[in-house]
């Protein structure tokens, strides 16, 4: 009798806890829906933190590549195309700007860029770097920390006026070209730089400027307010001494192909990181970045080759720096054919301001800052207007939130006078501020070196040190 009870009991037993399991698996307890919640929203933080670990990545990457555009790519680029007497002083311009652009921007560049202010400029609230940390900022990207966008939209900020030193390469003396740098960063490429990009500005496209003006990693920004600023030096400061009758070519086409081959590295951080995140967004930029140097290359050397009967090195590397330049601010706008109609058109455009425009105007732009670079940035920025495309990146959208059309080709005819507007105020901006910072170096400090001095080199004249030194036999 007391074994069958005994089997009978187990029996229940094992029966009651299976209900209780199956009960609990039917009707959840409160206790185990928490844990579902807690253990979704871990998933979801570890989701984002994965997400943000990633950007930040790409985006300090990016930085590091933008950066190496000014030194040592732009350095070599610059530096191999003056005389041997002026390397040096070339070099050390990209390498100042390095320095004292970085600590600009840190003191109050920054704010006066990104900062909340006005539809022109930003205020002081950022100074000192101040509320400048470890937290994102939507406005400008959410997945990155505050600071990874300000030392990556540094970079940026370095090497636009050392573009500029191109135009007076071989005749400015250094402490002027510091003022003068320094000056033309806060005057003109601040409020730029706020106006295209700042939350509230006039030209913002994404935070709903009141002339949208697509502008995806700097065309106006960079290359069309430091290629005009060139154009303006080089009219005030007169030509160099016994240009254009003297021969003065490049010291060493080898040093400048080093640096453009250089710059066309570094631009995938300039463009692709102009997404700001690790995204397909990101890959698209990267693709017509490549796409658009590689036709302007092309494009520039045809030109030479049929006009010349030879296409040159200098020439090869000069349309591709020309195409870097045009799709700098499509990139983020347009897919790969589009790119290479933008760059073969810079590079035979840029060909013809070169070697035809320049020469009928005599001005001395002793490297082309402003054939490349202003004329390039301008052709590059109407052109984002004509081929920009809303599959490409969705920029405009209607109340719904359906993507409106981007460029001309898409039907968005306006959008051509909005890059018209953007490109004049970068023109205007460009040429006033100029003139203004010039005209108080000049009285400050004086520009220009003096005859005996030009003569010399500025390697010895004006840092005491020569780029090459050979040696004479004993």
């Amino acid at each position: 009798m007391g074994k069958p009870w005994i089997r009978w009991s187990l029996v229940l037993v094992v029966l009651m806890f299976s209900m209780q399991g199956l009960f609990a698996i039917i009707v959840p307890t409160s206790k185990t829906t928490a844990s579902v919640e807690q253990r979704l929203d871990a998933v979801e933080q570890q989701t984002a933190a994965a997400q943000s670990s990633a950007d930040n990545a790409w985006m300090l990457t990016s930085a590091a590549l933008v950066l190496m555009m000014t030194g040592p790519g732009l350095a070599l680029f610059y530096g191999g195309l003056v005389r041997k007497k002026n390397v040096l002083s070339v070099m050390m311009q990209s390498f100042a700007m390095m320095a004292l652009i970085t600590i600009l921007w840190g003191l109050v560049s920054f704010s006066l860029a990104f900062g909340p202010g006005t539809s022109f400029i930003g205020g002081f609230q950022n100074v000192f770097l101040h509320g400048v940390g470890a937290a994102p900022d939507p406005a400008y990207a959410a997945t990155i920390p505050s600071q990874t966008f300000m030392i990556y939209q540094l970079m940026f900020a370095i090497i636009t006026p050392a573009l500029i030193s191109g135009a007076f390469a071989e005749r400015m003396k250094f402490s002027a070209m510091a003022l003068f740098m320094v000056l033309w960063s806060i005057v003109v490429y601040s409020p730029m730089a706020h106006m295209v990009w700042g939350k509230g500005g006039l030209l913002n496209a994404s935070l709903g400027g009141r002339f949208p003006t697509l502008d995806f990693a700097g065309g106006t920004v960079v290359h069309v307010t430091s290629g005009v600023s060139a154009l303006v030096c080089a009219l005030y400061m007169g030509k160099r001494l016994g240009y254009p009758k003297k021969p003065m070519p490049p010291h060493s086409v080898v040093l400048s192909f080093i640096g453009a081959c250089m710059l066309w590295v570094g631009w995938f951080g300039f463009n692709a990181g102009s997404a700001l995140a690790a995204g397909s967004l990101a890959t698209s930029a990267f693709v017509a970045t490549h796409f658009g140097a590689a036709a302007a290359a092309i494009g520039w050397g045809g030109a030479e080759w049929i006009r010349n009967g030879k296409p040159s090195a200098l020439g090869a590397i000069s349309g591709a720096v020309a195409g870097l330049v045009a799709i700098t601010p499509a990139a983020g706008f347009v897919g790969p054919m589009a790119a290479m109609a933008i760059g073969l058109i810079a590079g035979v455009f840029c060909y013809f301001m070169v070697t035809v425009v320049k020469a009928k105007l005599g001005y001395d732009d002793s490297l082309d800052a402003f054939g490349v670079h202003g004329m390039g940035g301008t052709l590059g920025a109407l052109l984002t207007g004509v081929f920009a495309s809303s599959v490409v990146n969705p920029i405009f959208k209607d109340a719904q939130g359906n993507p409106l059309p981007s460029g001309l080709l898409e039907g968005n005819g306006h959008q051509l006078l909005n890059q018209l507007v953007g490109v004049l105020i970068a023109w205007g901006l460009a040429i006033v501020g100029t003139l203004v910072v010039l005209k108080i170096v000049d009285m400050t400090v004086g520009l220009r070196v003096s005859p005996e001095h030009e003569v010399q080199g500025l390697d010895l004249s004006q840092h005491g040190e020569e780029g090459y030194y050979w040696e004479v036999p004993a």
